[in-house]
């Protein structure tokens, strides 16, 4: 073999130094990654108990109110594709770090925000913020972690998000019980601080990435284009984009059916039910581990069928029902989460983040379009509007991992 020959492929090959389980910068790799999915989904989510609060509070509608969590989602999901780009200069420890204390900074704020118009503003601008992390975070560990052990890795980082899905809300709704809202948020807002400071501490310094100074506008469409002509990703990203829509909108106005009669849930009570983000946690771990063991589509498609089959639960009227459909749609919605974003940097051919930034573009668009939608058909419809759009959104997606499915097998 020629010398120049020979050295692409070997000099390569020495240079990758991936974590491996076991040892001491893997696990601290995992925690960093765990509460950085904590810090930024307890951050993002922790208005969504509040948002009948906000309809009394403002008098506001409920699609109105559902802005608070909208605005900041839809801006996350522009700020992900330059913050794609802005990493590849940066760095991808440096922006996620800056991104989780300023997101933390900003929810403290919203705690002294004297009118709706001005909590918009600056939930919007935790939007922009937090775009630093999720792309990042997927392309940090794609890069960095072993390739035989990335959708166990995967699972554990999704996990944080759930758990962190799970404590803001959770907290939230304790909290603005017995203290009111404002206080509420500040306390979040300070936990995600700690988490913050938590991340920078223990994360290890890329190894795997090489910064590319200065900004080039024709690389990163090109690195953009190229993913979207991959035959299967595009159908991943639609998974994304549906998955994500069809779980946050159940989520969104779910709390408006419970506090309301025959229900009649107070603050804490509302918040207490989010704790089946449990099973998110524990199902986005296992399904990672599932899909390195027995294949990654298996485990997506069975994990959107288990996430529609918890929308249809709700529909029933008694209350351990609604709460049982809750469980199994979180379940199933973090475990196809979970596969559907290891895929993402199986199936890219090079820039994995810009991969990883088009998928969480998906995500959180899917997240804030959807979620507001669903406040209409819950509006003039109701409850079961709701679950038939849910339900319509989780079809389509489960089409889509058929046929993404059909393009990843021809490729090979």
């Amino acid at each position: 073999m020629p010398p120049a020959a020979e050295s692409v492929k070997t000099v390569i090959a020495r240079e990758k130094h991936y974590l491996t389980r076991g040892t001491g910068a893997y696990r601290r790799a995992s925690l960093a990654l765990f509460l950085s999915g904590f810090s930024t989904f307890s951050l993002l989510y922790c208005v969504q108990p509040l948002l009948p609060v906000f309809s009394q509070e403002f008098s506001v509608s409920p699609a109105e109110s559902s802005l608070s969590l909208s605005l900041s989602t839809g801006f996350l999901a522009l700020a992900i594709v330059c913050a794609a780009a802005v990493a590849e200069g940066l760095g991808r420890r440096s922006l996620m770090s800056i991104s989780l204390v300023g997101a933390a900074v900003l929810t403290i704020a919203t705690a002294f925000a004297p009118n709706w118009h001005l909590l918009l503003v600056i939930r919007a601008l935790q939007g922009l913020v937090l775009g630093g992390v999720p792309a990042v975070a997927m392309a940090y560990l794609a890069e960095e972690i072993d390739p035989r052990g990335l959708g166990a890795t995967m699972g554990l980082y999704v996990g944080g998000t759930a758990f962190g899905g799970m404590s803001g809300r959770v907290l939230t709704g304790i909290f603005a019980e017995y203290f009111g809202w404002r206080p509420a948020l500040f306390l979040v807002g300070a936990i995600g601080l700690a988490a913050a400071i938590g991340f920078i501490a223990l994360l290890p310094p890329s190894r795997n990435f090489v910064r590319r100074p200065g900004f080039d506008p024709r690389f990163h469409a090109k690195a953009w284009l190229s993913h979207l002509r991959n035959p299967a990703l595009p159908f991943v990203f639609a998974i994304a984009f549906l998955a994500m829509g069809s779980f946050v909108t159940i989520y969104n106005y779910a709390g408006y059916r419970l506090v309301a009669p025959p229900y009649g849930l107070n603050q804490t009570e509302l918040g207490l039910i989010f704790t089946v983000y449990v099973f998110g946690i524990g199902a986005a771990s296992i399904g990672g581990l599932l899909g390195d063991r027995i294949g990654h589509f298996p485990v997506l498609l069975f994990g959107l069928a288990l996430t529609a089959a918890g929308s249809a639960l709700t529909l029933l009227a008694a209350l351990p029902s609604i709460i049982l459909g809750i469980i199994v749609l979180t379940a199933g919605f973090f475990m196809s989460h979970s596969i559907a974003s290891g895929l993402v940097g199986k199936l890219a051919f090079g820039n994995k983040g810009h991969a990883s930034s088009i998928y969480m573009l998906a995500y959180y668009v899917g997240s804030s379009l959807m979620g507001s939608a669903g406040g209409w058909f819950f509006a003039v419809e109701g409850w079961v509007a709701v679950v038939v759009f849910t339900l319509a959104m989780l079809a389509l997606a489960f089409m889509s991992a058929c046929v993404a499915q059909h393009f990843a097998k021809n490729a090979r």
